[in-house]
């Protein structure tokens, strides 16, 4: 038996990838996931791709207890994901990371698609 390899295309770009990512890329990586695999952080960071928001208005939009939310968002900072600025007694947080934005965004979008092509095929019936 002859191993012939991989050849790994790029299809947006019609091209053969030669280089694997690096161990510490995939580390990254996978911690990134890990922190964005609870559904609470997912939803603040789609709520924040939305715009800004204080803590107060971000519990009360993913239906969290303040502290929880609190929590969360220090991950997330420290992840270097969302960032925040003084507006007068408040704090607002935003988005830090676009790159993460348009991942979130296609996961999720990915994961309603079968629900709307079920329920169209449904409103037909």
């Amino acid at each position: 038996m002859t191993y012939r390899g991989c050849i790994v295309r790029d299809v947006s770009r019609g091209r053969d990838v030669a280089a694997d990512p690096t161990p510490q890329a995939l580390h990254e990586a996978a911690a990134l996931f890990g922190l964005l695999a609870a559904p609470a952080r997912l939803h603040i960071i789609w709520v924040l791709a939305q715009g800004e928001c204080d803590v107060s208005s971000l519990a009360e939009r993913v239906g969290g207890a303040l502290p929880a939310v609190s929590q969360h968002l220090a991950k997330l900072k420290l992840a270097g994901l969302v960032r925040s600025r003084r507006e007068g007694r408040h704090v607002v947080y935003l988005i830090d990371d676009e790159d993460v934005v348009m991942t979130v965004r296609r996961l999720l979008g990915r994961s309603a698609e079968p629900a709307t092509a079920e329920q169209s095929r449904g409103l037909g019936a």
